[in-house]
This record gives C-alpha cells, structure tokens and sequence, in this order.
C-alpha cells in the first residue's frame, strides 16, 4: 500500500452500511497492550523504541489477519502523510507529532491499525461500518490471540493489562461509537443526553477524539472505565446507552418532520444549495452543511444520494486529503477554492 493510494480508496468504515446506520458511522474498538520489561513510550529511550519496534514487526508478521498489512515508520512519512492518516481515524493526533521511533500497521481495507509506540507500545483498533461492536470485538479478540500467542504482555493477576494511562489498565480496551445526532443539537437536547451519559461513567469526544470539539453533529461515545470489567460487559453497557441515544435521536427527528417540516426541509435544501454552488468554502462550514445533507439524504427528503458519499465527502474534504487530490501544497485560501470545487463535481448530476 502506498499512503497516496488512500485517497482514491473508501474506508470499510465509511460506507454507511450496517446495523442504525442513519446514525451511527461507525464503530471502534482499541486495545492497548506493552511488552513486559520495557518502559512505556513516553519513558523509553532511543534504543528501547527501536527494540518496540522490532518487536512489535515481528509478531505483527506472524498474524494471518495482518498478512497483507502495510506497515510503515512514521520517520519514513512526510507531516501530509501523517495527517492524511489522522483525518482518516487511522491514527491520533498524538501519534503524529513525533515521528521518532514510531510506525504504524494498516490493512488495505482499513480495518485494522496498530500504532506501535504512541502512549503503548501498540495501540490496536479495528473500525467497522454502522452499530457493529460485536463484530469488531470479534475481529480484535482474535488479533489480540494471535498476537499473544507469539510474545506476552505486560499484565498483572489483579490487575489485568499494564498500560501507560491507568484509566486503561484492566482490559486495556476503549470501545466507542461514532454519532450524527443533528436533531437533537437542533432542538438543544444535546446537553440533556450528553450529562447523562457523563453520569454512566461514559465519556464523550468530537469528530476527531480526545482534545477535540463536536463539529458537525458527531458524538464520539466510549467507556471511561477499563480496570475490574470484561471485554464483553464493557460492550454490553455501552450498546445499551447508545441505543437509548439512537432511540432519543429517532424520536427527535420524527417529532420535527411532524410539527416543524417545512424549517427541517428549508435547512436541508439550503445546505445542498450552498453545497452545490459555492465556489469557496471553509472546512467548518462544510462540515455543517454535509450534516444537514446527510440528515436529508436519511430522511428521505433528499433522493439520488448515496450516504457513503456524503461520508466521503467529510473525509475527502479535510485539508490533508485536497493536498494530496491536487498532489502540492496549498494555502488555506487555496484549500477554499478546491474544496467547494470538489464538492461541486461529486454532486454534479445528482438530480437533488
């Protein structure tokens, strides 16, 4: 795999298929697992990072699931590269900032990632369209076997898997889900469900993850706690609170279609108009407007439109990937111009 193949490529996770996927984008699990006897990323010295990352080579080969995976040393990767990777969730902010002794693994379908030397010395995670945990966990568990059947991990017998952040040790994994919830942003119920969810010890993060806003009307939703639960319970809790969301979502959308119709459909059409127009845009703004646009093409209110294109639309759109489209560098000015003259030419055609 060649990093600029990516952008002619769709995820597996943005296709919009899948169990609720009028809602739910997609959904995550990672697992975060270190070698014993080694120090954390963060402690380790030049010559410990190289050893994690042997290491980590090593056994990564050896799993039938990675048997065709990419892998690459992010010192091998220019900054477009890296956050060509971020905006396609396929690695943290974190992971990108210092290059030095850390690489990443990723399948072709991108499914599956593991960065090697982020806050663990392997960060694993497997992405899949629409509510589908259980899939995912089944994908990862296996992974993780395969894995731990060629080195150990660090792990205590009370404890469970030693990890860098204490909120991970126990299972060492973070399940979370992807939501579009611009209905109940629109009639500002948001903060309602999000104090809620809060108060269940989960936590909630933007379009982008830790450190980063809502924006768009998606909700990143993922257990808070890993020490003293099973894998299956930590997924068990979390599908319950997000079909609650969904429900509350679903219940919001077909109230406002009822009692306020006509200033639904003029914000879906006033958006797909500006979409289709437009000939600078901002990353902001577009990202609210393929909101609404996606609520349309959900709705029904707005045919001829495929929802993983609109997905791909927010991906393709972000600063990394038109750089990368128009192969240079381009100035946020530029970036503009481009942007609304992509969407333009993917919506071209359709008949809105």
């Amino acid at each position: 795999m060649n990093i600029d193949d990516l952008v002619n490529h769709i995820s597996e996770w943005l296709r919009g298929t899948g169990a609720n996927s009028d809602i739910v984008i997609s959904s995550r699990i990672r697992l975060a697992r270190n070698f014993p006897n080694i120090p954390f990323p963060h402690w380790a010295d030049k010559e410990q990072e190289k050893i994690i990352v042997e290491k980590a080579k090593a056994i990564i080969s050896q799993a039938p699931q990675l048997k065709d995976a990419s892998f690459f040393m992010l010192s091998d990767l220019d900054n477009l590269d890296k956050q060509l990777l971020v905006e396609r969730h396929l690695m943290s902010h974190e992971h990108a900032m210092r290059s030095n002794g850390k690489a990443i693994c990723l399948t072709d379908n991108e499914v599956i990632s593991i960065m090697i030397n982020e806050e663990d010395h392997l960060r694993i995670q497997v992405m899949k369209s629409g509510f589908d945990l259980d899939d995912a966990w089944q994908i990862i568990n296996k992974l993780d076997d395969d894995l731990s059947a060629k080195s150990a991990f660090a792990f205590s017998r009370e404890l469970g898997f030693l990890t860098a952040c204490p909120t991970n040790t126990g299972t060492g994994m973070r399940a979370s889900i992807m939501l579009h919830l611009p209905v109940l942003v629109m009639t500002r119920q948001i903060n309602r469900v999000l104090d809620a969810i809060a108060k269940l010890s989960f936590t909630t993060r933007g379009l982008y993850g830790e450190g980063t806003q809502a924006s768009g009307n998606f909700f990143q939703i993922s257990n808070q706690v890993s020490l003293g639960q099973k894998e299956e319970e930590i997924i068990d809790n979390l599908e319950g609170v997000i079909s609650q969301v969904i429900d509350q979502e679903k219940t919001a959308r077909d109230r406002l279609m009822v009692k306020n119709r006509s200033m639904l459909e003029d914000r879906i059409w006033r958006a797909s108009g500006t979409l289709m127009n437009a000939h600078i845009i901002t990353s902001q703004e577009t990202v609210e407007l393929l909101s609404m646009l996606r609520l349309g093409q959900d709705l029904g209110v707005i045919n001829n439109l495929e929802r993983q294109l609109i997905n791909e639309l927010f991906i393709l759109t972000q600063p990394a990937h038109l750089q990368k489209i128009e192969k240079k560098k381009l100035t946020p000015q530029e970036r503009d111009v481009k942007r609304a003259e992509l969407i333009r030419e993917k919506l071209t055609n359709k008949k809105l």
